[in-house]
């Protein structure tokens, strides 16, 4: 990120302590984890590895259920969602990059419901933008960060997970 910001690998020990105290706390087994393509699932694919889950990790690609989908058209890399059970019933951590308006999180929301009514979803990020326009919180934050109106952050990856601050183009 910047000069004397906390490393990506630092941010998801804090977020895997705090989950693993959730878990344990709401009593949770079994957990379904499924990352929000692309970054999402790159954390999710470490935290699954730390928290040592037995169920495989599930994989969405939200696009088609944006709610700018007529504005913006579909990106051409868009891939089908791949969830490895149906979330009927399950615990579903759900994991995402960054959580800024809500609406991605809302998007993912209304596709894991296709796939069945979850017993709960807690949903887990890196950063927190706080310019929600929805009334979605994380459970687990790595951390939150003020960006300037004309500056967006992006995590690249997979190896090394980095955060980059950009300019809006």
């Amino acid at each position: 990120m910047t000069s004397g910001s906390p490393s990506v690998d630092a941010l998801l020990d804090k977020m895997s302590q705090e989950l693993s105290a959730l878990i344990s706390q709401r009593k949770i087994e079994d957990p379904l984890m499924v990352g929000i393509h692309t970054g999402g699932v790159w954390l999710a694919e470490r935290l699954h590895s730390q928290l040592g889950l037995k169920d495989p990790l599930g994989v969405m690609d939200i696009s088609f259920y944006r709610d700018d989908f007529t504005q913006v058209g579909l990106h051409p890399k868009v891939k089908p969602s791949q969830l490895p059970a149906a979330t009927e019933g399950r615990h579903v951590l759900l994991v995402d990059d960054v959580i800024m308006s809500g609406r991605t999180i809302r998007a993912a929301m209304n596709e894991l419901f296709d796939y069945g009514r979850p017993a709960s979803v807690t949903l887990i990020t890196l950063l927190d933008l706080e310019r929600r326009e929805l009334p979605i919180q994380a459970d687990v934050v790595g951390g939150t960060l003020s960006l300037g109106d004309n500056q967006l952050i992006k995590l690249t990856g997979p190896d090394p997970l980095t955060l980059e601050i950009r300019e809006r183009p």
